[in-house]
């Protein structure tokens, strides 16, 4: 009885490993799947803004007014392909991310959310955004319209992030597509 016990704790050890390392490569604070906004659901944590999206500058800025005022957002965790950059080519896949993130958002009421950082070095606020429950910085790495990137110390979602990529990739989806 003691080695089928034994016998069976190492077969179960392999596959209990798998399920380890699967949870802690997917894991990372996935926000929380409520049907609410976040801005909703932390009322009065100063770390979320809502936001009217006025425009859309590309995939991964936009324009708001939030607090009464007007701000340039860049979405935290996402690389989007270069599609009004001066000085520089439009990327493959840039109008394409652009029109997606318009899609998304433009017009609409969003929630920000701040990690770490406030601000990058041109004075764009750093946010996660949402569309009511939707994670808008996921969506449009899952979708296939941006890479996932981390700058430290803003990394409260990476795992998340990168998943996404990963699951983007192999379904060959918007970027990742063959040619």
């Amino acid at each position: 009885m003691r080695t089928e016990a034994r016998r069976r704790r190492r077969s179960a050890s392999p596959f209990v490993m798998a399920l380890l390392i699967a949870a802690c490569e997917a894991g990372g604070a996935a926000p929380p799947d409520t049907g609410r906004s976040p801005c909703e659901l932390n009322a009065g944590d100063p770390r979320y803004t809502r936001a009217h999206v006025e425009r859309v500058i590309d995939g991964d800025t936009i324009v708001v007014t939030a607090r009464g005022r007007e701000e340039r957002v860049r979405y935290i965790g996402v690389n989007a392909p270069e599609s009004v950059k001066p000085d520089s080519p439009v990327e493959h896949f840039g109008p394409e991310a652009s029109e997606y993130n318009k899609r998304l958002v433009a017009g609409r009421e969003v929630c920000l959310e701040q990690d770490v950082s406030d601000t990058d070095r041109f004075g764009r606020w750093l946010r996660y955004v949402y569309l009511g429950d939707v994670f808008v910085n996921e969506k449009i790495v899952r979708d296939g319209y941006a890479r996932s990137t981390t700058f430290p110390p803003d990394v409260k979602h990476q795992a998340l992030l990168q998943a996404a990529e990963r699951e983007a990739r192999q379904a060959g989806r918007g970027l990742w597509q063959q040619p």
